[in-house]
């Protein structure tokens, strides 16, 4: 070990949510704590969230349940650190700091004014903490050393930075993933996780828009910008002895957000939110939320006039009206996507009560399930979340800490643990890095 190099009881990387919290958390308990990023501004994924305003938890979390909220190979891993600091403690040192907030819908709570709030109140905890903050400061390398460190005196981690060796008993990594690169985001924790022998889960853009063939899109490409309530589902593999990489579903006839058991030998994931058409594809909060279920290669369904009874809705407006099909369905639907929709199909292009009944029968059916396969997603510049990650087999549940690196620690987004849009990723953050500063040891 540079016995050289300044010494700290833990070297947290990364100074995003988990990064700032858990700095803050190991100081307050009086450990000497230095943390390392290499962005310009700190926090730049918390100032950004929630239209600025960040979504900073929720309050309708069930740590009981972490898979009714979170994806991964084993969501249950999250269980321990999230019933140890629950929303309702992150929700009590948002009120400490005298930091207004409001609940937009579905639990999901935000700052009145801004994120700027929420990182104001992680700084100021750090500086309780007395954290020492290099920033911006990149590591260049990282590696284990024999010798002195500390009190321990068993070894330790040897960091090579923009401003010199730094050496610590335990070193914590909280670099978040691949998502929104243009703020900062690297592959460095996955980096650091393979040097020591961590296994890796298969990374892939999370909480994504999901895009389509261009002359397949082209009929709706003009509809870019409309936005309505919809039920979007997908069905996804659920034997429970396979989880697919990048997810895990609740067991077969498990109620899914749509509120209705599938009743199908492949669990349903569905999602009653709004839908947002763009000139590539399909955005909004159903979208990016089922994007984390869906497999590539496989369709997606959608309901664009949920809790409607289209067949009856269409059996009474024969009976009762002239108006032209797409008037009558402008009732139903918004009137962009109602002229859309039966500008291309002629035999709807007349009276509702001149359109044959086959046909209106069809309309129904197809606005009601209209099933179709993306071809891809927006990629990581659009994705809000990296799914897949650290592998939770290779991390104590309780403390973090990487079972075969004594002093290695993962939180954060870094770790094969991802949340439902709303607020979730935001608590396991808070979660994962309050488990890690209360296992840190001191000296």
């Amino acid at each position: 070990m540079d016995t050289a190099a300044p010494y700290y009881d833990a070297v947290v990387v990364g100074a995003g949510a988990a990064g700032l919290f858990c700095a803050a958390q190991a100081g307050q308990r009086g450990l000497r704590v230095l943390l390392i990023d290499h962005a310009e501004k700190v926090a730049e994924k918390i100032r950004i969230s929630g239209g600025g305003r960040c979504n900073f938890t929720n309050r309708d979390l069930d740590a009981a349940a972490p898979h009714r909220h979170f994806v991964g190979r084993n969501p249950q891993f999250a269980r321990s650190a999230l019933s140890r600091y629950t929303p309702a403690d992150f929700i009590a040192l948002v009120q400490k700091h005298g930091i207004a907030f409001h609940e937009k819908h579905k639990g999901q709570l935000f700052a009145d004014r801004s994120a700027e709030d929420i990182i104001a109140m992680l700084l100021a905890e750090c500086e309780a903490g007395r954290v020492e903050r290099w920033q911006p400061c990149d590591v260049r390398s990282v590696a284990w050393a024999e010798g002195d460190a500390g009190a321990s005196g068993s070894g330790g981690y040897l960091l090579q930075t923009g401003r010199g060796a730094v050496r610590s008993r335990s070193l914590v990594i909280a670099t978040g993933g691949l998502s929104i690169p243009k703020i900062g985001a690297t592959d460095l924790g996955y980096r650091v996780a393979q040097q020591f022998g961590l296994p890796l889960v298969e990374r892939r853009p999370g909480l994504v828009p999901l895009t389509f063939d261009g002359d397949g899109w082209a009929p709706y490409a003009g509809l870019a910008g409309l936005a309505l309530p919809v039920e979007m589902s997908t069905g996804v593999p659920d034997h429970p002895h396979a989880p697919p990489p990048r997810g895990s579903l609740p067991p077969e006839g498990a109620v899914p957000a749509s509120g209705r058991p599938s009743g199908r030998k492949k669990a349903r994931m569905a999602f009653h939110e709004d839908l947002l058409f763009t000139h590539r594809g399909l955005s909004g909060p159903a979208v990016l939320q089922i994007s984390s279920y869906w497999q590539p290669g496989t369709p997606i369904a959608l309901d664009l006039a949920p809790g409607t009874d289209l067949p009856a809705a269409f059996a009474q407006a024969k009976l009762r009206s002239k108006k032209r099909v797409a008037n009558e369905l402008a009732a139903l639907v918004p009137t962009r996507l109602a002229d859309a929709w039966v500008e291309r199909h002629p035999e709807l292009q007349r009276p509702i009560n001149e359109a044959p009944d086959k046909a209106l029968a069809r309309l129904a059916e197809q606005l009601a399930r209209w099933e179709l396969v993306p071809t891809g997603t927006e990629g990581y510049k659009k994705a809000e979340v990296t799914l897949g990650g650290v592998d939770t087999s290779a991390l104590s549940q309780q403390t973090m800490e990487a079972k075969a690196r004594p002093g290695l620690y993962f939180i954060g987004e870094v770790v094969d643990i991802t949340g439902w849009l709303g607020g979730y990723n935001f608590q396991w953050a808070w979660a994962s890095a309050h488990a890690c500063a209360q296992a840190l040891p001191a000296g």
